[in-house]
């Protein structure tokens, strides 16, 4: 199972907030770029970068950052937030990226992000299936939508998509476990690669989900809030 930090940017810091609420901020870093090192230099071949203020604004914003990582780091960097249109895309990718992210576009319109899937293939697109008691949540979270969760990942797996990020939106920022029941179904009902995102308190809870079958996991707040420390996370990886 790889490990997956995450860094989510407002106004370049690094953040985190809690539940998607813009009103929980709390800055972690002036600059990100001094987290990605310390991930880095632990052994850490993978980031989760997404771009809060683009999420809000349904635009790339945050890309220069993305670079500043990319450039300095060997980071393979996920990026997502406000990805809405082809130029946002290749934006990401000139910038860096080495996966984007694509949830409120998959339900918006997914007749683009389908089009994104074709042209850049499955490695390269993941599907973000961010969700609220089951429902799809779009737009930074603020909006949910009618789709079930499972349904819709099911829906995209039939359209070609492999990986897929899920955050239980209530488990987010919270430090209080995983939505376990809900990814253990997803792995019954699908076969795609299932990154697991929200709630990771503990390494207990990373040993769970690899046991589950995740083929990675997305950590935030239990880093910065020193929950797992960096040389816990050296020490999981040399065991994965």
């Amino acid at each position: 199972m790889r490990i997956i930090p995450a860094i989510d940017l407002i106004n370049g810091k690094c953040v985190r907030l809690t539940k998607g609420d813009y009103s929980t901020e709390k800055i972690y870093r002036e600059d990100p770029l001094d987290a990605a090192k310390e991930f880095e230099d632990a052994g850490i071949k993978y980031l989760h970068l997404v771009d809060l203020d683009g999420a809000k604004s349904s635009r790339i914003i945050n890309y220069k950052t993305l670079y500043k990582i990319a450039s300095q780091t060997s980071l393979k960097i996920d990026f997502g937030g406000g990805l809405k249109s082809d130029e946002d895309l290749k934006i990401a990718f000139e910038n860096g990226a080495s996966q984007i992210t694509g949830g409120s576009i998959a339900v918006k319109n997914p007749k683009l992000f389908q089009s994104w899937l074709t042209t850049y293939g499955s490695d390269k697109i993941i599907l973000g299936a961010d969700c609220k008691n089951r429902m799809i949540a779009t737009q930074g979270w603020m909006v949910s939508s009618s789709f079930d969760v499972v349904d819709f990942i099911e829906s995209y797996e039939k359209k070609g998509i492999s990986y897929v990020v899920c955050t239980d939106i209530s488990k987010d920022g919270m430090l209080e476990g995983t939505s376990n029941d809900l990814y253990k179904e997803i792995l019954q009902k699908t076969s795609v690669k299932l990154i697991a995102s929200g709630g990771v308190s503990s390494i207990n809870d990373l040993y769970r989900l690899k046991e589950m079958g995740c083929e990675g996991a997305i950590v935030g707040k239990a880093i910065y809030e020193k929950k797992i420390t960096i040389n816990d996370l050296r020490i999981l990886i040399d065991k994965l």
